[in-house]
């Protein structure tokens, strides 16, 4: 297969400062898409006359990539009188928002394109988007050192001991997670208001003495680096192109809040129907989050245990099902102010709300763990090999799980937690509801797998 789309990364200098290599790539394409400062910065280039041969594939494939395997090994370009022509490229401006852009690329498939992206497309950029939408022989990626490397550089930050992350078109709650004493923190922004957005964030979590700093057009003549406290910090004079620094340092009242499973309660709005901290880092330990795994929690009660999934691994995926519309809203709040926010929330009864989705990795039964049709249709949904979690606290609810084990196995457990309280004048542990946990892993060619 021969890639018809190429992405190539551009620093701030813009693409007149592109390699030879990467300039012949250019001149070659039908089309170039890229933000509009980018397109304006493009230098007028040689091209075949607008004949059949230069729409022929064949063509386009043997005299562009051979001209630019000569590039790369330092050869001299071809300079017959066949190579001089006029510039008839078709010059695309990105039309946000991303569904839009993938719909501008996809529109030209098989055509030669060339993509401007800054930085390193690979990282938050949109060659890593267009991964998940074409197959690695229609496209190469050609980067520039991302905006990470360059402040990670200026700064003196060991850059595998950073969490690099994007604000861009991305809720600045994202942020949450990641905000732990000593942590270092490198963002992309969306423009001048992120850093403001930002520094409010810090200060209500507690994070007002972290150091601030924004490097703005780096790689560029204009490259200006600002620093500060961020109960002090100055963003007046901040402008739109700039990477965010935030060296994490806590007050003494800050929350401890770590991707760890096992949050505290009081972490969650909640009206009592809660999977409490003890029981729900057990039950997140049976659950077990990968990387891009996807969780169903059914009667998500206040979302704890969804919120945790997508915090305690990359790239995890949370539908939470609740009914109640006062719950829903808790959920939202609670997702958003652990830095999760991307929380699927569906309002609707269970198995009818399911849908058509795609079937998960894991469920988490937290609710009405007794009803046999709800279990048949988390059971029907789970994908092969995929895990089921139960936790019950009633006796009809026990019993259904008691029924199941015998038919399915898997792993039956008890949980009993006790509390330092006061009787009296006097101290004692006073025991919680115990928890019936079932964990069980769907059959897989038609063998059930102990978990």
């Amino acid at each position: 297969m021969t890639a018809w789309l190429h992405i190539i990364g551009v620093g701030e200098r813009g693409p007149r400062e592109l390699p030879a290599s990467y300039k012949l790539l250019l001149g070659y394409a039908d089309t170039v898409i890229g933000p509009a400062r980018f397109l304006a910065d493009l230098e007028p280039v040689s091209r075949p006359n607008a004949t059949a041969d230069l729409f022929n594939p064949e063509f386009v494939s043997k005299r562009s990539f051979e001209a630019v395997a000569r590039a790369l090994a330092g050869e001299e370009p071809d300079h017959s009188p066949a190579a001089n022509y006029s510039d008839g490229r078709t010059l695309l401006e990105w039309e946000p928002p991303i569904d839009n852009m993938i719909e501008q690329v996809m529109a030209l498939r098989d055509s030669p394109t060339v993509i401007l992206a800054s930085g390193d497309p690979m990282w938050f950029g949109i060659g890593a988007t267009l991964t998940r939408h074409l197959l690695p022989g229609e496209f190469v990626i050609h980067p520039h050192p991302s905006a990470f490397q360059l402040a990670a550089a200026r700064l003196h930050w060991p850059l595998q001991s950073v969490a690099a992350i994007s604000l861009h078109a991305r809720p600045v709650e994202t942020l949450h997670p990641h905000l732990v004493p000593g942590n270092r923190i490198l963002a992309l922004t969306a423009d001048r208001s992120t850093v403001d957005l930002a520094l409010e964030l810090l200060i209500d979590r507690g994070y007002g003495h972290s150091l601030i700093t924004t490097l703005e057009n780096l790689g560029s003549s204009e490259e200006r680096i600002t620093s500060g406290e961020a109960e002090t910090f100055d963003s007046h004079d901040v402008e739109d192109f700039y990477v965010l620094a935030i060296d994490c340092v806590p007050d003494f009242t800050a929350p401890l809040l770590p991707p760890v499973p096992g949050l505290p309660d009081e972490s969650f709005v909640n009206d009592g129907q809660l999977t409490k901290r003890e029981v729900r880092a057990a039950t997140l330990a049976k659950l077990a989050p990968f990387v891009g795994a996807v969780l169903w929690d059914v009667g998500a009660g206040s979302g704890s245990v969804a919120i945790e999934w997508l915090r305690a691994a990359r790239d995890t995926r949370a539908v939470a099902f609740e009914s109640a519309g006062a719950r829903v809203q808790m959920i939202a709040a609670n997702a958003a102010s652990l830095g999760v926010p991307h929380l699927e929330i569906v309002q609707g009864r269970a198995p009818e709300a399911f849908g058509n989705r795609a079937p998960p990795d894991a469920i988490f039964m937290g609710g009405d763990v007794g009803n046999d049709d709800l279990f048949d249709a988390c059971w029907g949904a789970l994908k092969p090999g995929g895990r089921l979690v139960a936790n019950a606290v009633t006796l009809d609810a026990e019993h259904a799980l008691y029924s199941r084990h015998l038919q399915l196995g898997g792993e039956l457990t008890r949980i009993e937690v006790a509390a330092l309280d006061r009787v009296g004048g006097h101290r004692a542990f006073r025991p919680r509801m115990a928890v019936t946990q079932w964990v069980v892993s769907k059959a897989v060619h038609g063998f059930v797998v102990n978990p």
